[in-house]
């Protein structure tokens, strides 16, 4: 008796010790589909003035925010979302502590961008090409 008993508390400390493994091996992030345009005067969609900084460095002067949402990555397990119709894959190739690798890519286009960032910063990838002087761009930011 005293042996099941004991068998069974290792077996609920070995569950307990997995669960938050598991968690830690996930990663959250915001992802935003934008759009920024090469027309009209220079505006940044107060939504997005945490990355104006960033986005000033681009060709395009106004920037409006389409679409936002929170997902748990895995390494090496894919989520995908849409923006202007692409199907948008967003990969957990690695991580270590606060640092971790991302891989975006747009498969009708054949584009990916596989990027190392820290906490608290972006990768910005266009998704759809330039049209009428405007294109939809993806920023993921881990640990938002």
């Amino acid at each position: 008796m005293v042996r099941r008993s004991f068998v069974a508390l290792l077996a609920v400390a070995a569950l307990a010790a997995a669960v938050p493994a598991a968690a830690e091996a996930q990663v959250p992030v915001r992802i935003r589909v934008i759009k920024g345009s090469r027309q009209g005067p220079a505006h940044v969609d107060p939504r997005l003035s945490n990355q104006a900084r960033q986005l000033s460095a681009l060709a395009y002067v106004s920037w409006q925010l389409v679409e936002e949402q929170s997902l748990d990555l895995q390494q090496g397990k894919p989520q995908f979302i849409s923006a202007g119709g692409e199907s948008v894959a967003v990969t957990l190739q690695e991580r270590r502590g606060n640092t971790v690798t991302i891989e975006v890519a747009v498969a009708a286009r054949n584009t990916q961008s596989r990027l190392t960032v820290e906490k608290g910063q972006r990768i910005i990838h266009q998704v759809t090409p330039e049209k009428g002087g405007s294109a939809l761009f993806v920023t993921v930011m881990a640990w938002p």
